[in-house]
């Protein structure tokens, strides 16, 4: 996951988006977190599919005040390497953690997760889907009880072939 700041420039309606890697932007993030304030970023990666998308959706984020067992977070797993996953368990100060697009773990210290997910900005609504409601309860309920057979509907869902390999109408064979 990377992030997008925007600015406006002085042509009303028009943005200028400024990449920012995640080991420069998120140890800003944190700093804003541990002071106590809010803080939305902009998703990026596929990690956290099918049902958030790669520089489509954004997250809320909050300080940690409980971590439970299928609570998505903001954590460093390794220094200056961070993920947005959910927590798979948590055991003696130990966490691991899953994307929802993943089919592999990481693991971090209770210590190591530095902000908790509030909700979800999804397909460019204002509306947010907050991790404690119903919508999001019942999609966790069922996705994280579909592993390991998701492997299968992430692909069906989202092909991993790469565009380069996808055939166009503008290709050329001989």
């Amino acid at each position: 996951m990377t992030m997008n700041n925007q600015h406006t420039n002085s042509m009303p309606g028009q943005h200028e988006e400024i990449h920012i890697a995640n080991e420069q932007l998120l140890p800003e993030v944190i700093r804003l977190l541990e002071e106590g304030h809010t803080v939305t970023i902009r998703l990026r990666g596929f990690s956290m599919r099918p049902f958030l998308q790669d520089n489509r959706d954004t997250a809320l984020l909050t300080q940690v005040k409980e971590l439970r067992v299928n609570d998505p977070v903001l954590a460093e797993v390794m220094p200056r390497k961070y993920v947005l996953h959910r927590i798979i368990s948590i055991n003696r100060g130990r966490v691991i953690l899953r994307g929802d697009g993943n089919l592999t773990t990481e693991e971090c210290l209770v210590s190591d997760i530095k902000g908790a997910v509030i909700g979800f900005y999804r397909k460019g609504r204002s509306k947010i889907d907050y991790v404690d409601g119903y919508k999001w309860r019942v999609y966790s309920w069922f996705w994280t009880r579909l592993y390991p057979l998701r492997r299968y509907l992430l692909f069906a869902l989202h092909p991993h072939i790469p565009a380069r390999f996808k055939k166009t109408k503008n290709n050329n064979t001989k």
